[in-house]
Parts: structure tokens; C-alpha cells; sequence
């Protein structure tokens, strides 16, 4: 899936600059894509992204799933 996939509408999604605590508009649109699930995140729901990898997030699943690909798999240690 790609940024101009007619499916969903490509003019609808939004680009967006990730912050800590914070994210910023940069081109309007509806949604962001999730960088894992590939689903579009309202941005009205958006409330998990990571500001380092500008990346979205559907949820807290997905979050954790992306931060045990990045850092090795183990969130106990």
C-alpha cells in the first residue's frame, strides 16, 4: 500500500510531523497509515506514534509490536 492507493482515498491522507507528546499537521488530510498494520488511523483516534521513527501507530499492539522489532524482541529487559 502506498500514500496514492485509490482505495482509500490517497488525497485523505495527512502528512504529519511526530513530537513528544505532540504531532504536528503538515498537510491536511483524514488519516495517517499505521507503519505496522498498514490500516488508516483518523486523526481525530491518532494516540500512538513514535517521534524518533516518524511513525503512526493503530494502537498499543501495534506500538509494542514495532518496539520489539526495532530493540530486539525482549520489553523485560
Amino acid at each position: 500500500m502506498n500514500a496514492y492507493d485509490k482505495s482509500l482515498g490517497g488525497g485523505d491522507i495527512a502528512v504529519v510531523r511526530y513530537g513528544d507528546g505532540e504531532f504536528t499537521v503538515l498537510r491536511p488530510g483524514r488519516f495517517v497509515i499505521c507503519a505496522v498494520s498498514g490500516k488508516p488511523i483518523a486523526l481525530d483516534d491518532l494516540r500512538y506514534w513514535n517521534p524518533i521513527l516518524q511513525e503512526a501507530y493503530a494502537g498499543p499492539a501495534q506500538a509494542l509490536a514495532r518496539w520489539k522489532e526495532v530493540n530486539g524482541g525482549d520489553s523485560s529487559t
